[in-house]
């Protein structure tokens, strides 16, 4: 196995890190996990029966040691829902300083390819729309969601200075709202939330009056593009995410009619600095990559609830489930066989 290229993935026990490490096997790689399990769960990762995965318990905050070759380090660690980053807004600037300078330094002694996973949040409440990647954005520094905001801002003039003075081969992905399949269905944010309210048949709850939007990728959408980024020559920020637009309340009206539900819809107040706009700029990652989302809106949800139902029953109402299975490739197979653009997402 000396030629299977190996990577290092960070928050690989998260919502979006376990779709990504079991794309990666899929890819050839062998991948080693890094969580602590603050906001990530084994239950994302328990399926994957690979001798080519292996999960450490590791804050990223401290020292980062891998033994033997790293060929790719994707630094994805970091709490990315409001109800986790205000309970724990020291955490979150660590993550994003400690954090993304320990995943830095892991890439540069590897000699390895590093991938930093930045956000929407970085152009805040945006006055310019759709949003491109020259755009410096409209943050509030100071408010609630500044903690999570300025550590990914942080962490991508980092990325920069390590690529420019030290030379690390570095990539940064920009990701807009993603969802899909192992959302957690208490973490604040709007697919889960509407669709464990849809479940248990209470109201869905719309902040404002709903007519703020946003963008929602698929998430095997979002794995390709990362995939495609982190095996491209890319150094500079790439905004990934779906610029179809929607308003939350159109969002709310959808998965009720999607799930049958008899939830009706209720208004609450606006939370502090919520963006009113959000959609990706994507002309880079189509020009460079070659990538755009395939999944439409109401597919990718009849597949999440679909899943919620069949796989997962117990994450929005507490019974058992039955463990899904992946199929990765063999531990003899060719590295390199498939890439990403083969994805049929």
């Amino acid at each position: 196995m000396t030629d299977v290229p190996v990577s290092v993935v960070t928050g690989g026990a998260g919502f979006l890190g376990s779709h990504l490490c079991e794309r990666l096997l899929a890819e050839g790689h062998r991948v080693v996990c890094l969580d602590n399990l603050d906001t990530g769960s084994l239950q994302n990762i328990e399926h994957v029966r690979d001798p080519r995965f292996d999960f450490v318990n590791h804050d990223v905050t401290e020292f980062i040691d891998v033994p033997g070759r790293v060929d790719y380090v994707f630094h994805l660690a970091s709490p990315a829902s409001p109800i986790d980053y205000l309970r724990l807004p020291l955490h979150t600037l660590k993550v994003g300083s400690y954090g993304t300078h320990n995943a830095l330094g892991l890439a540069k002694f590897k000699r390895a390819r590093f991938l930093l996973a930045s956000t929407s949040e970085v152009y805040g409440d945006p006055t310019v729309h759709p949003q491109p990647e020259t755009y410096w954005g409209n943050v509030n520094p100071i408010g609630p969601r500044g903690v999570y905001d300025e550590a990914k801002r942080y962490a991508e003039a980092m990325t920069m200075a390590y690529h420019r003075q030290q030379g690390v081969d570095t990539c940064i992905a920009r990701i807009f709202n993603t969802y899909g399949p192992r959302m957690r269905p208490n973490d604040g944010r709007a697919i889960p939330t509407f669709l464990r309210q849809a479940m248990a048949g209470k109201p869905l709850t719309v902040f404002g009056d709903g007519s703020q939007t946003r963008s929602f990728c698929y998430v095997d959408d979002l794995v390709d593009g990362l995939v495609r980024l982190a095996f491209s020559g890319e150094h500079t920020p790439v905004n990934l995410g779906n610029p179809e637009e929607h308003s939350l309340l159109e969002l709310a009206e959808t998965i009720i009619r999607l799930t049958g539900s008899r939830s009706t819809i209720v208004f609450e107040a606006l939370p502090v600095d919520d963006p009113k706009v959000r959609r990706p700029d994507i002309a880079k990652a189509r020009r460079l990559l070659g990538w755009e989302p395939r999944v439409p809106l109401e597919e990718g949800l009849r597949r999440t609830w679909e899943w919620e139902q069949s796989w997962r029953p117990h994450s929005l109402t507490g019974l058992p489930y039955e463990k899904p299975t992946v199929e990765t490739r063999p531990a003899d197979a060719v590295p390199g066989e498939g890439r990403p653009g083969d994805s049929t997402t």
